[in-house]
This record gives C-alpha cells, structure tokens and sequence, in this order.
C-alpha cells in the first residue's frame, strides 16, 4: 500500500523542498508523514500544558519511522469568559476548530494523526475535526489540574461568588477560593464538560486504553502521549481509520459510560454533532433509552464528592467499563487494533491497576484522606442510582425536548408545578435570583440564549446563585434554550427545544404560566395561564393565538462568525452542528 504522502509528493513538486525549508530532512520526506495537532496555547490551564505532549508525540512517531508535523488551533476557555458575551463564542468555536482541523489535514494529506486537547469545545472539536479528515489516528487527552487546598475545585467559585453577593461571606474567603482553585495545568477537576469529552474520547476506542483524564502532572501522561505517537504511524501502516472504529455500536458504549460517570450534558451538544460527522444520527432521544435503568457509578464532582484527578487513581475508563462490561459491546474495534473486550482483559494482566492503586495511595498521604478504589467507582451491585443521570423532557413547552441531569437535581424537583416567570436574558434573571425577586414555587425562565438567539451560552452564574441558596435550590427551577456548565447542579432544565428565536414554544411562556415538571414521566409542560389550570386542549388554543401574535427578537449578531453560526445551527437536541441544506 503507497502511503498518501508519497502519492502528494509525486503530484506535487513543491512539496520536498518547502518541506526541506520548513527544518525536514531529505530523510524524512520518504517516511509515514503524521500530523500532530493540538490546542496547545497560553489561552487557559487546559492547554497551556499541551506542547509537552505533542513533543512526546512526536518522539513518539521518530520512533516508530515516522516524521511528525506540528498543526495548532488553540481553544477559548468557557471559565473565562463566564459572565460576559465573549461565553457566545464558545460553542461556536467547537465549529471553527473543527473546520481548522479539516483544512490542515485535507490541504496537505497525511498519512496519519494524533490529535491533542483538554477542553470543552477542543476536545469535541478535535473529535469532528478528525471524523472529517478520517486517516489513521489517535486522540490523546490533555488531563485534569490538581485539586486545592480543602480539595477546592473550579466549580466551588460560582458558590462563592453568589455567597459573596449576597454577604454571607466576606471578599478575603472569595479571593482565597479565586487563588487556589487551579493549582496547575490541566482541565478543570470535576466532570464537567472537559473530562466527560475526555472520557468520551476513550469510551468510543479512539485514545489508547486508560488514557483519559490522567493528572495533567503525572509522568503517565507524557507515557501515553509517546505511546499515541507509536500508535499512529502503526495504524497508518495498517490503513485503520477513526470510520473503522467509530460505530452505532461504539457510540452506544461511550453513552453507557456517559451514564455511570453522569456526565455533563453538553455531551447531548458533542456526541450527537461527532456522530453526525461519521455519517450516524443520534439525539437526545438516544440518550434518554440508553440512559433508563444505567447503572451511575461515579462520586465524583459536582454530583459527587472527590475531584476529577481520583478518576485516575480508581482505575480511570477501563475500570468504569469493567464494572458496566454487561451492557457493552465488546466486540468494537479500538486504536490498539484490538477489540474493547481484548482490552479491558489485557489491562487486567499488564500492571495498569496496581500503577493506579500506587497513585490513589499517594493522593490519601496527601490529602489526609483514606479512600478506596470502590469509594471512587461504586461496584455495578452497589450504583449510586439505577436510572442514568439525565433525562429528556418533552411536551407542549419543548416539543423535541430539553435535557435535565437528574443526578444533581434535589428530589423535590422531580415533580412540581410551578409559576412562570420569564427572562429574555441571562443577565435580567440572574440579578433577579441574586436580590431576591423570585420566589418559592417560580418556574424561572431564560430564553432567546439558544444556538440561534446569542451562540447558545452557558447560564452558569444564575444556576449556581439558585442551586447554592438553601431555600431556591429546593423549590425553584430554571428553564432555558441555552446551556449550562458540565459543573452546573440544582434544579436546571436547558437546551429547551425549539428555541425562542425559531418561535419555540419557550418564547410564547407568560408571567404565571403554570408549569408542570415530571422528571420520571419525562414531561415539560405548560398546564395553565395566570394560575389557573387548563384543560391540553385550551393550552393549545392559547398558544396558537400567541404564536399568531409573535414576533422574534432581531438577531443579536449581524457579521462574523456568530452570525454564521446563528443562522446554521441545528436543533441543540441534534448537537448544534452548523447545518447547510
């Protein structure tokens, strides 16, 4: 088999000697030519660390024959731009990385590649990015930064902030949690966003086996990126492709560990808009079966109690796949070129669990904690819940649906109907919550913040100020068509479908709307006006005659890429993807 980089350089004459000029050797021209691309930047913790792993990747694939090609398309951090309009570029960066990723690996073809990143949008960007290019690859995941001191993590500071405005705690406490949340390099500590996509990238077979969300200090994680090196140049050997490993199958697996990790919800976003690019559609629909009567197995924040780097010392992705292994299909192909089940066997032999034993020791002497393995990953027998952790609402309020994580929802939510109270921002409902201007029994709104409206932000400041008051968190709720935080919790329900400015049913909710939320019977629903209870054929009719009346908000942005995205974006319960036909 003539590898693709020696058909390109035959077609193209050129190409040698701009080779030659950028520092490769004659020598080099005739090896497996591999792309190693990454998000690496001083943009945030999650990828300012990220050129220590591609120059391992790169020895990685010296190694193995091969030359190694530096690509990079750094990320925006969505920590840092909570609060202000620059969060409306987050999602739509997941696009434009991806496009990047397509122009670098089809502009000049390669023989193979290793993809590199940590965060939100990087990761799943990467994801789509390679399904794109489709050649022989391997993901390697950037890890999680270390906890603080108290094990603080990143997702306490919106608590401390809301109790810092409203005076329950003074400016030297908030600046304290501000100094130590993030110790050091790698993705927040909890399973937010970052290490579910992290953890996802594993789950579908397309990075080494237990290489997802190391500690981003720990000497294993320069290992694997090595090692993902060496795989690379053996899979474009071999002609295996992210299409040969990526399958209905395997993205079944990865919702299955989606479900025994409860992971983030952005993950509804990010899956969907990956398998998209292989050609398989799924949407929320898929998650919700998959997720009903899953075993959820993981204590780890914001749902549970221990920071994300513990994820590892318990035995990482293969051990959350060894206690679910009989809901799995263990026949899909991997990037080892073996089967998942193969794997997780020879994990069982080669050392990888007592390497994670050694290190969940040396975090007890650290911390002055003592925990076990079973602490950190319940066994299947002993689940922390029997029912997944998210589930999709639908009815007369979101006729395709809006997702809630349940496993981080008071129980008292489960069921309740509720007063409407509507926001037409982020900004108006969170100075709401904040000084006390919603009540008990309020059934809070924020609309026009979907994928068409504003870039589909995250209300991550207005569902911590609810979650973290002891009275709200328990009796209000929080609707929207935009998104939250991977470390969201409380009683939200987003990515409410359709969205307000496609004239969803979300835009059409008056002040004293009755609400009805039923988490078990999977219902969202508006079942009366001003207080007084109708009948689903007069809500219906009182709908109608709104929608006749309705006109929607003049598109928030008129240029540049948010515009592209407003005016692309698919349904948030199909991934959000920019969609052209």
């Amino acid at each position: 088999m003539e590898l693709i980089s020696q058909k390109m350089r035959r077609l193209a004459p050129e190409m040698d000697p701009l080779r030659i000029g950028t520092g490769w050797k004659p020598e080099d021209l005739s090896k497996p030519q591999i792309m190693i691309e990454s998000t690496f930047g001083d943009s945030h913790p999650g990828s300012g660390h990220l050129d220590q792993l591609v120059d391992a990747a790169r020895r990685g694939v010296q190694e193995a024959g091969g030359f190694g090609a530096r690509y990079y398309c750094t990320d925006i951090c969505d920590g840092e731009s909570q609060g202000t309009d620059g969060i409306n570029f987050s999602l739509a960066s997941r696009e434009m990385i991806a496009n990047m990723i397509e122009i670098h690996g089809n502009a000049t073809p390669f023989d193979g590649g290793v993809y590199i990143a940590s965060c939100d949008k990087g990761m799943p960007a990467n994801l789509m990015g390679l399904a794109r290019v489709n050649m022989p690859s391997v993901v390697m995941t950037g890890g999680t930064m270390s906890a603080g001191p108290e094990l603080l993590t990143l997702e306490q500071l919106g608590m401390y902030n809301a109790k810092f405005e409203r005076g329950e705690i003074n400016e030297a406490k908030l600046c304290w949690a501000k100094e130590n949340a993030c110790p050091s390099c790698g993705a927040c500590s909890f399973i937010g966003t970052a290490s579910t996509m992290q953890i996802m990238a594993e789950a579908l077979g397309l990075a080494l086996p237990g290489s997802a969300l190391l500690p981003a200090t720990s000497p294993d994680l320069i290992s694997y990126a090595y090692e993902a090196g060496k795989k690379a140049v053996e899979l474009a050997l071999k002609g295996i492709k992210p299409s040969d490993i990526v399958t209905m199958k395997s993205i079944e697996n990865a919702i299955m560990v989606h479900a025994a990790i409860s992971g983030s919800t952005n993950t509804l976003l990010h899956l969907p808009a990956i398998a998209h690019e292989f050609g398989i559609e799924i949407d929320g629909d898929t998650f919700d079966h998959l997720h009903r009567g899953a075993h959820y197995l993981l204590d780890i924040r914001p749902a549970g109690r221990w920071p994300a780097e513990f994820f590892y010392y318990a035995g990482g992705v293969p051990a959350i796949m060894e206690e679910i292994r009989s809901v799995l299909h263990l026949d899909v192909m991997t990037v080892t070129g073996k089967t998942l089940g193969e794997n997780l066997d020879e994990l069982k032999s080669n050392g990888f669990y007592d390497r994670c034993n050694t290190w969940l020791k040396a975090a007890n002497a650290k911390y002055g904690i003592n925990i076990t393995r079973q602490d950190i990953i319940h066994p299947f027998d002993k689940a922390i819940g029997t029912d997944g952790s998210i589930a999709i609402l639908k009815g007369n309020l979101a006729p395709e649906g809006a997702v809630i994580k349940h496993t981080a929802c008071p129980k008292e939510m489960f069921r309740a109907v509720l007063r409407a109270r509507p926001f037409d921002s982020d900004e108006e409902c969170l100075d709401a919550v904040l000084h006390h201007k919603v009540e008990k029994g309020d059934a809070v709104f924020i609309r026009y913040e979907g994928p068409k409206a504003s870039g589909m932000p995250e209300m991550f400041y207005t569902s911590e100020a609810i979650s973290s008051d002891k009275e709200l968190g328990r009796a209000i709720a929080l609707i929207t068509d935009g998104r939250f935080s991977g470390a969201s919790t409380g009683p939200v329900i987003g990515h409410c479908s359709p969205e307000a400015q496609d004239g969803g049913p979300i835009a059409l909710v008056a002040e004293g709307d009755l609400i009805e939320i039923d988490v078990p019977g999977r219902v969202l629903a508006i079942v009366g006006v001003a207080g007084e209870r109708k009948t689903p054929e007069e809500i219906d009719m009182i709908l109608a005659e709104r929608k006749k009346n309705f006109v929607p908000k003049p598109r928030k942005y008129k240029n540049g890429t948010l515009r592209l995205f407003s005016e692309h974006a698919a349904s948030p319960m199909k991934g959000a993807y920019l969609k052209f036909d």
